[in-house]
């Protein structure tokens, strides 16, 4: 409920500069306007103010390898205008083809390159934050288990152990051996609670919860390799038998190895599929609420503000709408990625069976 209010707030102030972009006669760039927000950034843009942003900078960390290291403000480089550089460094617009919404440096023969760069990103924040997030709301109930394990739970602590065992006897016993449920259970309740957590504060249009974690290409593929190391390094002989020797006729695996290169395949396609499905599903909810904000923009721009402003009416519906919806994808895939990784594992764990 408080996010769909974050969101009629939001929307509200775009109607208010509807009237100003009608005015200007400038049409918005809806390509740079969705992807500027769902991508990662060097800051959090909160509103303008007479035409000046309002944003929380961020630090920049980069190194070139002509000038070194280099750190400063993220505002020295948001703020530049186009054909303008800060130590030789500018963020690439996002109708760059190369390296669109990246900072960028031009050497001095002239050539735009792309800096090793470990900068603050929103999408960095977002995952300190989460991380933070999810220390507060579990260590304190673990603490007080350690503390008197036989004693009464409070009702914080009866919620953090609802929450852990909806995940634990939904999700993970029934996929994976019960002998080896302690091994890997540490890991698959972690990747639920960070999904679900970082999926929710996407949704918070404000700072500082606006980071799109889950949406951004590179945070799934670094989850799904873990999956994927825990699936295939602790894979145990009868696994990596099926896949090398699986029990097929002999002409499918001697001499032309077809089944056994099929199976290696399937290794990589699993992972694969998490990592798309996880990034496509949480991008394709931001891109149609920023699509719906667009709007009151576009026909605002094109019609003038009293048109823009009813259409807004429409929005705010759909917005509203949406964002519940959204709600209910944050959890369910979490719960998709922590069940099919469970799955994944529990086959590299199972015995072979007594005849």
């Amino acid at each position: 409920m408080r996010t769909a209010l974050r969101h009629i707030i939001l929307l509200f102030m775009l109607m208010l500069s509807v009237g100003l972009k009608a005015e200007e006669k400038e049409s918005l760039d809806v390509k740079s306007f969705i992807f500027g927000h769902t991508s990662d950034g060097y800051c959090f843009h909160i509103t303008e103010i007479k035409g000046e942003p309002v944003c929380v900078w961020l630090p920049v960390i980069v190194h070139s390898k002509e000038t070194g290291w280099h750190v400063f403000s993220s505002k020295h480089v948001c703020e530049l205008k186009e054909g303008e550089t800060y130590q030789s460094f500018y963020i690439a617009p996002m109708t760059d083809p190369k390296y669109p919404g990246k900072l960028v440096e031009v050497n001095a023969q002239g050539e735009i390159k792309r800096p090793f760069d470990l900068s603050f990103t929103r999408n960095a924040f977002g995952i300190f934050l989460v991380c933070g997030f999810m220390l507060a709301f579990f260590l304190p109930a673990a603490k007080k288990y350690k503390k008197d394990p036989m004693g009464t739970p409070t009702k914080y602590q009866g919620l953090v152990e609802w929450l852990t065992y909806m995940v634990l006897d939904g999700i993970i016993c029934p996929s994976i051996p019960k002998s080896k449920v302690p091994k890997f259970a540490p890991y698959l309740l972690t990747v639920f609670f960070f999904i679900f957590f970082c999926n929710l504060f996407g949704l918070i249009p404000f700072f500082p919860f606006g980071a799109n974690v889950t949406g951004n290409l590179s945070i799934t593929l670094v989850l799904a390799l873990c999956t994927y190391v825990a699936v295939n390094i602790f894979g145990n002989r009868h696994y990596w038998k099926d896949i090398l020797w699986p029990d097929v006729p002999m002409f499918l695996k001697f001499p032309i190895p077809l089944m056994p290169i099929i199976e290696l395949i399937s290794t990589l396609t699993k992972p694969f599929a998490l990592m798309i499905r996880l990034f496509a599903n949480i991008l394709a909810g931001h891109i149609i609420i920023m699509v719906l904000m667009a709007l009151i923009f576009i026909i605002g721009g094109m019609y003038g503000a009293g048109l823009g402003a009813a259409t807004s009416v429409i929005s705010i519906f759909m917005m509203v709408f949406m964002t519940a919806l959204e709600c209910l994808v944050a959890y369910i895939q979490a719960y998709v990625f922590t069940m099919l990784s469970s799955i994944f594992i529990g086959m590299a764990q199972e015995e072979p069976k007594e005849e």
